[in-house]
């Protein structure tokens, strides 16, 4: 485990960053910080732009100047592991096309590098190709979800993916297992949510009359003794959604750690289970004529 410190220091926005979020940005920039401590030192007013404070959801503009406090980051250097998940992400790609990759995600890979974490997915598509070197993220996955992931390699077509996802032109279709059975006519959940820091720095997504109103349509597939297989079809796309209104309503997602059934799932994981039950299954840019689906892991069936 090697420690930097890093001085104070200002960044000018390039195109590279041009309407990506500040937190993505300096989740991107700040290697080896964690992301809860990078959430802190944004709403605790260290981080400013252009002198100002500033929101995470904040969009960067060219020539905009963030500036970034002292810090100090840990980082783990594993090369054989690094390239372990390179070739993993490299066997993952769904659609090459000139300017976006369609990744089927490998499960356990954060989308971003950060706490003790030296490469995340989007530093390693940067890695594995030189046309690749100025890819991001168009959206985000959590580390225990495989599936779908869209990376943009132009800034234009980064720009025009925002803009469907912003104009709810976008369908994301999820399929998970749950806990209990799902009941037939429970096809919509709405939901206002909250984000919220722990003292730990853990950050948890709560049900919250105070918060934003998040809205997922669900649909059973199948039921077996213990578990439902469902289908979940975002509307909102608010952090964690799927896994706080299915555990709201009763039937948690299985392996889910945040969320789910902590002794439920230390009986499935004595038994073998190693992951979340949950898979980006599909994405479709309606208005672009885009879509793209991922096999679901055969595992899923085992726990139906």
């Amino acid at each position: 485990m090697k420690e930097n410190f890093h001085p104070v220091s200002t960044y000018k926005v390039s195109s590279e960053y041009e309407g990506v979020r500040l937190d993505n940005c300096l989740i991107s920039k700040l290697k080896g910080l964690p992301r809860a401590k990078i959430y802190s030192i944004i709403r605790k007013g260290e981080v400013r732009v252009n002198k100002s404070r500033c929101k995470p959801s904040y969009r960067l503009k060219i020539e905009d100047v963030i500036r970034i406090p002292p810090y100090t980051a840990k980082q783990k250097v594993n090369k054989k592991s690094s390239e372990l998940n390179k070739d993993k992400v490299e066997r993952s790609i769904l659609i090459k096309d000139k300017d976006f990759l369609i990744i089927n995600k490998p499960v356990g890979l954060a989308c971003h590098g950060g706490s003790g974490i030296s490469l995340g997915l989007i530093e390693i598509i940067r890695q594995l190709d030189r046309k690749y070197i100025n890819a991001q993220l168009v959206h985000r996955i959590d580390k225990d979800t495989s599936g779908c992931l869209v990376i943009a390699l132009k800034k234009s077509i980064l720009r025009e993916f925002h803009k469907e996802i912003r104009n709810k032109h976008v369908d994301k279709i999820y399929i998970a297992v749950v806990k209990g059975i799902w009941p037939e006519d429970l096809q919509k959940i709405t939901l206002s949510i909250k984000k919220e820091t722990l003292k730990s720095g853990k950050r948890i997504v709560k049900a919250n009359e105070k918060g934003k109103v998040s809205e997922t349509e669900f649909k059973l597939i199948s039921s077996g003794k213990s578990n439902s297989l469902i289908r979940a079809k975002i509307i909102t796309g608010r952090t964690h959604q799927i896994r706080v209104h299915s555990s709201h309503k009763g039937y948690p997602i299985v392996g889910d750690i945040k969320y789910g059934d902590a002794v439920y799932n230390k009986k499935l994981q004595s038994k073998g289970l190693k992951r979340m039950l949950l898979h980006a299954e599909s994405i479709n840019f309606k208005n672009l004529d885009i879509k793209q689906s991922a096999p679901i892991p055969e595992v899923f069936s085992k726990y139906v």
